[in-house]
């Protein structure tokens, strides 16, 4: 279960195509814009239910331009491939966080079994 806790800061480098965000509790976490774009909770990417999930492919290259703030529990991120649904909660970011290397496996993963080779990109 993850714990609700809320960021502290939430840093934009837009050059390195990162998103850096630090918990109250001390964890700190660097998102790739590409983890996030295709991490999106928006229906977009998730579907409308279960098994219905879009695989992304091609973002390599996805930056974010904003991130707006909804409320005191969640943010959207804008993408500058026009993406801009998704609202994500600090519940959501963390765990994004914690699993990391095990969501960006899985999204290679299903990259792969489709038959798409992702581009690697330099910053």
């Amino acid at each position: 279960m993850i714990r609700r806790v809320r960021p502290t800061e939430i840093k934009l480098h837009k050059q390195s195509r990162v998103v850096e965000i630090s918990f109250e509790d001390g964890k700190t976490f660097e998102f790739p814009c590409e983890y996030l774009r295709v991490y999106s909770p928006s229906a977009e990417v998730q579907g409308h239910g279960p098994g219905q999930e879009v695989l992304q492919y091609g973002k390599e290259r996805v930056n974010v331009w904003a991130i707006e703030p909804v409320g005191n529990y969640a943010v959207v991120f804008k993408f500058d491939d026009n993406h801009d649904t998704g609202i994500y909660s600090w519940d959501l970011l963390y765990e994004l966080g914690i699993n990391q290397q095990k969501y960006w496996q899985a999204y290679l993963d299903r990259l792969s079994a489709a038959g798409y080779e992702r581009r690697v990109v330099d910053n």
